[in-house]
């Protein structure tokens, strides 16, 4: 697979790119190739972006508040 590099690009640009990037849920190269891929065959990839599920959310009343320290709930010692 070949490799770009591109000079002098403005600031402003890497920064709206990067903005763009997170926005798809992707790398910076991710985004530019998908970018590139468009402009080239004038589509976007088939299942390309995040998937968007919707959550959703139950409240449960279990009767009696309960307090868990961060230890309890993930195990993982504030890691």
């Amino acid at each position: 697979m070949g490799a770009i590099h591109i000079r002098d690009v403005d600031d402003a640009v890497i920064s709206r790119l990067k903005e763009r990037a997170r926005a798809h849920n992707r790398s910076l190269q991710g985004e530019m190739r998908e970018i590139l891929r468009e402009a080239a065959f004038g589509t976007p990839a088939v299942g390309s972006g995040p998937a968007r599920r919707s959550l959703r959310l139950k409240v449960v009343k279990v009767g009696a508040d309960a307090h868990y320290s961060r230890d309890e709930i993930y195990g993982d010692d504030g890691r």
